[in-house]
């Protein structure tokens, strides 16, 4: 036969094997069922598995699965906390549903030498508490497939609250006549790259949002990941002031005590159930059971509880359920965590759940360099997949009120968008109210054409001071979305000043827009501005300190200007920042000694902080331009990726930044001639484990030339002379707001450790009110005050 015919033979063969035969081989058929206990009740989130595999499912709320399988037999082992494991043999495409029925474990108690009254649950504790470090580093860099659902329900609400129309919303909502149903919908599914012990990347690869189909899913992996091989976890942020203690963590024995439940066999292996008791209330503690198997002392699953005793925040409780399976190499991870919560504040009760399912295990991925610098990618039509595709790849499948939800909450949706819609929401917001315009201000909206006017409170804007005496100082704004994408806009801003007392007005506009990927401003005008140019005495201080005890702190001056700046973000979060800015500075007399009683008058000073018995001038009206240059850089910072934009996110390292500052003289008439450079080194609310969270904030700074400086431009500090302080971290508590002044070199030093109810959580009477323990050090160093200190 010719060697071409041959070929050709061969090559048809190939790809009919390849188009046909091979297909036919991994073609895949569904099995559904449903998990019941042995009474015939559901057993919801029960986990059913192919044997020696990681291909899997979860059963959903109702205890109803789904799960593709080739063709041929199969053993499924179904497992569930509390429950004895199942193992059940298919044939698959002969069988298309599935019964399963799980029965209650029975954990035996033997009867054991109880050694100086001791529980044999403290012996296996033990045990793994030695073994904890083992299993938190064993584990190799590994992919995973994980889809999430999350649903949220408002349980109770009220009709109206604080004058807001509840019902109304709720009704627009798709919310039932008694204001309860599903609040959020949301399922997702992402591909994970974990190095262990804490490098972790994530790829959302579908997203769906029950009323939103632009939107991409709030569900995340990393929220669900949960080890209890490590000392703490902090998991949700704002749960709790402090993580919560590990059952097995170094220090566990002196935070809970343990009951053995009993033990049972499953799969040749001996599994431990034991019960955890915090020995404390008001403590990041957890209660429940956790799962030890024998010999290896390895986590075999969770189920635990945090409660209003467990000093966590809105919830009243939170139940976390875990369940492992071994891979290759004896390695053990989560095949699927559950969240399930209820609470309620002020009248509103919720409750829900995120369930999160783990299959397709990699122990021997291959990982890009400096991925993990990525936190998160979502890429462009993860949210547009169809129904379809959702039934072909959803593990847990929905329920028949989540089915409904998805179908309301669309034509909700649709009727959303609409003009009509658009133009009948804001004809009922944008109706005035004095009263509401008195206290808060009034917003008119259009979102049809994404655009708003705001005016400030009447009320608000008052303030008393002994320069203007009683002043109007008013603002209004006008914001235009431009793009809706990366939710940038277009701003004009505008404020008018008047003062009843020395009957001076000052206004002023401004304005700020995108373009490209920078962000420019322009603003001028004149207004009354403090001496001390760090703001750390807010004008409300000043007023009512002024009125009612004759104390007027705050000292100001006019100042006319006007100038532009410009911002722009360098990949790795490097910000760069512009500016120039020419003034004129015009000092002020007092032009009012009023207070509310006339004994207080005794304690008023000048507009002088130097010269306190006299108005005698600070400086003479003068001018200056000043150009500005900053940088700033977040240490290790990571960041998130969407289809158009990237997301920096906080980081664990101090942020880094830079300021230069130079006064030019004789641009239109400055007076003004310096060179100031700034350096500043900060990070806020340093995680400290179980002992709370540290804050420092360190400046340094130096004057490289000063030829001429008036006193607005010298370095000022953040002082307090009030009873109430603006909490800021660099503010100090006893310090003069303009005393301490500077042209020379300077230094600060600023932290703070807050202890997190370490102390007063012990305390009965002190424990439900969550008072947080602050200890403060501030130290400052100039020419003028060497080696000043605080202590708070």
């Amino acid at each position: 036969m010719d060697c071409r015919i041959m070929l050709k033979i061969i090559a048809v063969t190939t790809i009919f094997t390849y188009c046909f035969i091979l297909p036919a081989h991994t073609q895949t058929y569904p099995l559904s069922g449903q998990v019941r206990d042995e009474h015939g009740q559901p057993v919801p989130f029960a986990s059913i598995y192919k044997a020696n595999t990681t291909t899997g499912t979860s059963a959903n709320s109702e205890g109803v699965f789904k799960l593709q399988l080739p063709s041929g037999e199969h053993t499924l082992l179904i497992r569930a906390v509390g429950y004895r494991q199942a193992a059940q043999q298919v044939t698959v495409p002969r069988d298309t549903h599935l019964t399963v029925a799980l029965h209650t474990e029975a954990y035996l108690l033997d009867e054991v030498v109880i050694g100086h009254g001791e529980d044999p649950a403290y012996a296996i504790i033990r045990q793994a508490i030695r073994n904890r470090k083992k299993h938190l580093n064993e584990a190799s860099p590994y992919t995973a497939k994980v889809y999430i659902k999350g649903v949220q329900r408002l349980l109770q609400a009220p009709k109206k609250f604080l004058g807001f129309d509840v019902d109304q919303v709720a009704r627009e909502m798709g919310l039932d006549s008694n204001r309860t149903g599903i609040v959020y919908l949301s399922e997702s599914e992402s591909r994970i790259t974990v190095q262990p012990p804490d490098k972790f990347h994530e790829e959302m690869i579908s997203s769906k949002f029950s009323g939103n189909n632009q939107a991409f899913s709030f569900n995340r992996a990393a929220d669900l990941k949960l080890n209890f091989y490590e000392n703490h976890q902090p998991i949700i942020e704002g749960l709790s002031a402090r993580p919560f203690v590990s059952p097995i963590a170094d220090n566990a024995l002196n935070y809970y005590r343990y009951r053995l439940s009993g033990t049972t066999e499953e799969n040749g292996l001996t599994i431990n159930k034991i019960q955890v008791i915090p020995r404390r209330k008001a403590e990041p503690l957890y209660a429940g059971d956790i799962y030890i198997i024998d010999g290896s002392w390895r986590i075999y699953g969770v189920n635990l509880q945090l409660t209003k005793e467990s000093s966590v925040n809105i919830l009243d409780t939170l139940s976390i359920r875990q369940e492992f399976i071994p891979l290759e190499n004896q390695q053990w991870q989560p095949s699927s965590i559950r969240f399930d919560f209820v609470g309620g504040l002020l009248g509103f009760r919720v409750g829900g759940y995120f369930a999160a399912v783990y299959s397709d295990y990699n122990l021997q991925p291959t990982i890009k360099k400096r991925l993990f610098n990525e936190a998160l990618r979502i890429t462009e039509g993860v949210n547009k997949r169809d129904a379809d595709y959702w039934a072909a790849h959803r593990p847990l499948l929905l329920t028949e009120e989540e089915e409904l939800d998805y179908v309301r909450k669309d034509s909700i949706q649709r009727r959303r968008e609409s003009k009509e819609y658009l133009d009948s929401v804001d004809r009922r917001a944008n109706r005035f109210k004095p009263m509401g315009f008195l206290a808060g201000g009034y917003t008119y909206r259009n979102r049809a054409e994404r655009w708003r006017l705001s005016f400030d409170g009447l009320a608000t804007s008052l303030l008393f001071n002994s320069v203007e005496g009683l002043a109007l100082h008013y603002g209004a704004q006008y914001v235009k979305q431009v793009d809706t994408v990366r939710n940038r806009s277009f701003t004009l801003y505008g404020n008018v000043r008047y003062g009843f007392a020395n009957q001076r007005f000052n206004g002023y506009l401004g304005t700020s827009f995108p373009w490209g990927k920078s962000t420019f401003g322009l603003y001028g005008g004149s207004t009354v501005q403090d001496l001390n140019n760090r703001g750390s005495l807010p004008p409300l201080f000043n007023t009512i300190s002024t009125t009612f005890f004759g104390r007027n702190y705050m000292k100001v001056y006019e100042r006319a200007f006007g100038g532009a700046s410009w911002q722009y973000t360098l990949p790795a979060n490097v910000k760069l920042s512009a500016s120039a800015i020419w003034e004129n500075r015009v000092w002020l007399p007092n032009s009012t000694d009023y207070t509310f009683w006339e004994r207080n008058k005794q304690y008023l000073t000048s507009n002088n902080p130097f010269v306190p018995a006299e108005d005698i001038p600070l400086f003479d009206e003068n001018q200056a331009f000043k150009v500005s240059l900053g940088v700033s850089y977040d240490f290790g910072t990571r960041y998130e990726t969407y289809p158009n934009r990237r997301v920096y996110l906080p980081s664990k390292w101090p942020t880094l930044s830079l300021n230069y500052t130079k006064a030019i003289p004789g641009v239109f008439g400055a007076d003004a001639a310096y060179d100031l450079l700034i350096a500043r080194l900060y990070k806020t609310q340093i995680a400290m484990g179980l002992y709370g969270q540290l804050s420092v904030d360190l400046i340094a700074g130096t004057f490289l030339s000063s030829k001429q400086l008036y006193y607005t431009d010298y370095r000022h500090f953040n002082g307090t002379r009030t009873l109430i302080s603006d909490q800021q971290l660099s503010t100090f508590l006893l310090l003069d707001y303009y005393q301490h002044s500077t042209t020379e070199n300077f230094a600060e030093a600023h932290g703070e450790y807050n202890l997190s109810t370490l102390l007063t959580s012990k305390v009965p009477l002190l424990r439900k009110l969550k008072l947080q323990e602050i200890i403060g050090l501030h130290y400052l160093n100039t020419k003028e005050v060497s080696h000043y200190g605080e202590a708070h």
